[in-house]
């Protein structure tokens, strides 16, 4: 291949074009509305997981999901909305992750998690049916009991020394990491959970992970009758994640706190404080409605249902090229 080449073969690019045709038919027969939200934003991400990257002469950061801006379009007054666009993650990439790569959000206003989950994987197979995949059965996972049948862990009670023992054992763990691992229980659980709990899912159907522990609520509610469990999901497919999605945090003072603890979690990691979003804030404050959102990566839907060994036989070229 030329270093000029694109990564993508004429077929792939159809595929391509196809799935996102298929995924603005979803949304346009369920009257979800399709917006655009910036690209820039005033804001990087407090995850400690997620690293943003910046716009050096404007100093504006590249969106790492649309999420703040579409909930502050429905704290505003805005229907069911959805979003297809570009996302951007500094020091991703390999077979699985780009530092650019498109995302489909939504939020759908009086969705349980229930119903949320229904039709993220509903989507999902549609996507796939364009491609001549077929998902499959959908396998619902408890996230603390999937802990426990695959670790001896458990989220809700084990000792971290037991999650650092696991983390340890794996061959991706080298003593930097572990070190920060011991810091912070918080990162030595999402290392197990991402190397070790999830591989270890079925590589048939549709997976879907949830009812995560409270610390890993994200931007999500906690359950009303369960407070020690976030209302969140996951779905996997062939092993690889393709959609995050939550029943959606309307508390302002409390997503407040947690911006706050995710910056305490940055400071132990040696990680640059991250201001907060003070708009998103007020925001939730002026009343967001109750619903449910989820984001799915559209270049892994691709991927896995088309059956491609990396994530760049999917886009016409990486980033950088």
């Amino acid at each position: 291949m030329n270093e000029w080449s694109p990564t993508a073969s004429p077929a792939a690019l159809e595929q391509r074009a196809g799935l996102l045709a298929a995924a603005r038919a979803f949304f346009a027969e369920r009257d979800v509305l399709e917006v655009e939200t910036p690209v820039l934003g005033a804001h990087a991400t407090t995850d400690t997981f997620i690293d943003s990257l910046q716009e050096q002469r404007t100093g504006y950061w590249l969106r790492t999901s649309p999420e703040h801006h579409m909930k502050r379009l429905l704290a505003a007054g805005a229907p069911d909305i959805y979003q297809i666009g570009k996302v951007f993650r500094a020091g991703e990439r390999g077979a699985r992750h780009e530092p650019e790569f498109t995302m489909a959000e939504w939020y759908r206003r009086g969705f349980d998690l229930d119903t949320m989950i229904a039709e993220t994987c509903e989507f999902i197979a549609t996507l796939a049916n364009t491609v001549g995949a077929e998902p499959g059965a959908v396998e619902v996972h408890d996230f603390s009991e999937l802990c426990r049948k695959t670790t001896c862990c458990d989220p809700g009670s084990a000792n971290a020394d037991d999650w650092l023992t696991v983390a340890r054992q794996h061959p991706g763990c080298d003593p930097t990491l572990l070190e920060r691992l011991r810091a912070d229980t918080g990162a030595c659980i999402d290392f197990v959970t991402s190397h070790v709990v999830y591989p270890a899912l079925p590589d048939n159907g549709l997976q879907v992970v949830r009812d995560y522990p409270a610390d890993q609520a994200m931007l999500a509610r906690l359950h009303p009758e369960r407070p020690d469990v976030a209302e969140r999901f996951e779905v996997f497919y062939r092993g690889i994640e393709l959609a995050n999605g939550f029943r959606e945090l309307q508390d302002a003072t409390e997503q407040r706190r947690r911006f706050a603890a995710d910056n305490a979690r940055r400071r132990v990691a040696g990680l640059p404080n991250v201001d907060i979003d003070e708009r998103l804030l007020a925001a939730l404050a002026a009343g967001l409605p109750d619903c449910s959102g989820v984001a799915v990566g559209i270049d892994r839907v691709l991927m896995t249902a088309g059956r491609y060994e990396s994530i760049s036989d999917t886009i016409s070229f990486p980033a950088g090229c």
